[in-house]
């Protein structure tokens, strides 16, 4: 059989244009509905509805271990392959940094990219006499067992750390005092404040739009570098003097091994995502709020809130 050299030589330099190969996949950690599959489904077909790949990406749901299974699936089988992105978010850096994937550790993915993230916010009963994040922090650390709060993970989880960062910036030591109750989600944690067993609650935008919509409750704070368009009204933390952001991300990582051009493919890409209209109407229309980092930027950024992590799981001795 006679092979054209020609035809082969162009193929080979269409696949390589634009740095990342065109039949790309994107591993969900869970089963379809949730976060993870939001994220590939959505930036998946923005990806090739704005001409950033010229297939659709295939949607890959791989549930297990809390997004564990294919963590190791990637790096004992994927680990240089320069078409996989896989969905992550907060809960991904969480559990690496407690040790939850089975000896598995961040350094052995790159972490491309985040656009869109649920805000942290911490929300008081509506008849509550804290009417501001430093009232809040005061009350605690004055007397830390007349506060408590209430939020969706258990013990050590996001919501839980969120309370426990703003202490620390607020210089107060012993944050085990903190009394945090763990509940079956953020409906049932809000339910725990509007009820009055619980002076405060920590957890995500998205679960408290209702109660505030309906005036059972007054946000204190949310826990975003810039306040969240359609919430003016609700002031960051940083502008309350507390140095803390607390958003769970929606974003993705991708196998360690591929070459740094790939990987600056891939965050130039997820840029041009979150720069469409259409990532824009998705975001308005699942309540998310803009936070956009990709390449080196997000890598350098999601490292730190590791490091973070791991501090404040030791001291509340969630790992050893």
């Amino acid at each position: 059989m006679k092979i054209d050299l020609r035809a082969v030589s162009l193929s080979a330099a269409l696949c390589l244009v634009g740095g990342v190969a065109s039949a790309a996949e994107c591993i969900a950690p869970a089963n379809p509905g949730g976060g993870w599959d939001f994220t590939c489904r959505q930036i998946g077909k923005i990806l090739y509805d704005i001409g950033q790949v010229d297939k659709p990406v295939q949607v890959t749901n791989m549930a297990g271990g809390g997004g564990g299974l294919a963590y190791t699936h990637v790096v004992s089988e994927r680990a240089d392959d320069a078409d996989l992105i896989v969905a992550a978010s907060q809960a991904t850096a969480t559990r690496l940094a407690q040790n939850a994937y089975a000896g598995m550790t961040a350094d052995q993915v790159r972490f491309v990219g985040a656009i869109g993230a649920d805000p942290g916010v911490i929300v008081v009963g509506a008849d509550s006499e804290l009417n501001s994040l430093g009232d809040l922090m005061d009350a605690m650390k004055n007397n830390p067992g007349s506060v408590s709060f209430a939020g969706g993970s258990a013990a050590g989880g996001f919501d839980h750390l969120k309370v426990l960062m703003l202490a620390k910036e607020h210089g107060i030591d012993d944050i085990r005092s903190i009394k945090y109750i763990g509940v079956d989600g953020g409906a049932d944690a809000i339910t725990q404040t509007v009820g009055g067993f619980t002076t405060g609650m920590t957890g995500d935008m998205s679960e408290i739009v209702g109660f505030l919509q309906s005036g059972e409750v007054k946000a204190l704070a949310v826990l975003t570098e810039e306040r969240v368009p359609g919430f003016d009204d609700i002031p960051t933390a940083k502008e309350q003097g507390f140095d803390v952001v607390a958003v769970n991300w929606r974003g993705l990582y991708v196998p360690k091994n591929i070459s740094d051009e790939d990987f600056e493919a891939w965050g130039a890409k997820l840029q041009a995502v979150a720069d469409s209209a259409e990532w824009k109407e998705a975001m308005a229309a699942n309540g998310l709020a803009p936070f956009t980092k990709v390449g080196g930027d997000f890598q350098s950024w999601v490292d730190g809130v590791i490091a973070d992590t791991v501090t404040l799981s030791k001291e509340i001795g969630v790992i050893q």
